[in-house]
């Protein structure tokens, strides 16, 4: 299984998998308009303390902190696979 956090917690440069979001409808809405669908990889370019500036499908976008907050991502390797606690592909 893998180990799972909200995306806020991420460090800049982190390679990462959108599991899910816990948010509302409209929410959901918006993030999907802007490629962020679970499934897809981010990559971390800016987390600062105020907005988080992601790397996605060959896009930045930037993220208040709420929104961050209740999008739960997991770790990737260098490779793009996703990887699980113990470090077995998934």
């Amino acid at each position: 299984m893998s180990k799972v956090f909200p995306l806020v917690m991420a460090a800049i440069g982190e390679q990462v998998f959108l599991e899910n979001i816990k948010g509302g409808k409209k929410m959901l809405h918006r993030l999907t308009a802007l490629g962020l669908t679970p499934g897809v990889e981010l990559s971390v370019v800016q987390n600062t303390g105020g907005v988080l500036l992601l790397s996605v499908r060959g896009s930045r976008i930037a993220l208040g902190r709420g929104m961050a907050r209740k999008m739960m991502v997991s770790l990737t390797d260098n490779n793009g696979d996703q990887t699980n606690i113990e470090g077995e592909e998934k």
